[in-house]
């Protein structure tokens, strides 16, 4: 059995769910019907980190709100996939898309719908308010909640794993 170290090293990207995991799973409607969510800026600055070291980023999500779209696009990431229903099929593209294999993927979800991509990434990641069913079929769980800096956590546990953090980290040091 491979430790999480070794997992994470593996990792050429990061597949996302977004409600639960780069939120805290709230969705706020307003009145005209548009969805409001609010994301952590440690997330943020930690996937940038990632990406810079090579790392591609996706997100599979399985609602399709245009603020969603905006944050993808503002934090540069790779691949979008909104109003998805069948993850597993949005992996069998990303995975052709990319080039890579499932075994080169780190995924972190919340939800039971999340668990078909988690069983078949390297590395499956789960945050500590997700079903106990979930987190059973983890190989890690987060210390921190969804949009509360879990997705942070996770790309430092990648980057440790893969000898970036202490370079990246003197760079701001500098």
């Amino acid at each position: 059995m491979q430790t999480i170290t070794e997992l994470a090293k593996r990792t050429r990207l990061l597949i996302m769910d977004v409600d639960g995991v780069l939120t805290d799973g709230r969705i706020f409607i307003t009145a005209s019907g548009e969805e409001l969510k609010a994301f952590n800026t440690l997330d943020g600055h930690g996937l940038r980190m990632l990406q810079s070291t090579g790392v591609q980023l996706a997100i599979i999500t399985g609602r399709d709100a245009p603020g969603v779209a905006h944050r993808a696009r503002g934090l540069g990431i790779d691949h979008y996939y909104a109003g998805v229903h069948d993850k597993r099929t949005a992996l069998a593209e990303l995975l052709h898309k990319t080039g890579l294999a499932a075994e080169d993927c780190a995924y972190i979800g919340d939800d039971v719908i999340d668990l078909p991509v988690m069983s078949r990434v390297g590395l499956a990641v789960a945050v500590p308010d997700a079903p106990s069913f979930v987190r059973q079929h983890a190989h890690f769980v987060t210390g921190c909640s969804g949009g509360q800096g879990a997705v942070r956590e996770l790309c430092e546990l990648i980057l440790q794993a893969q000898g970036n953090y202490d370079r990246l980290m003197a760079g701001y040091l500098a």
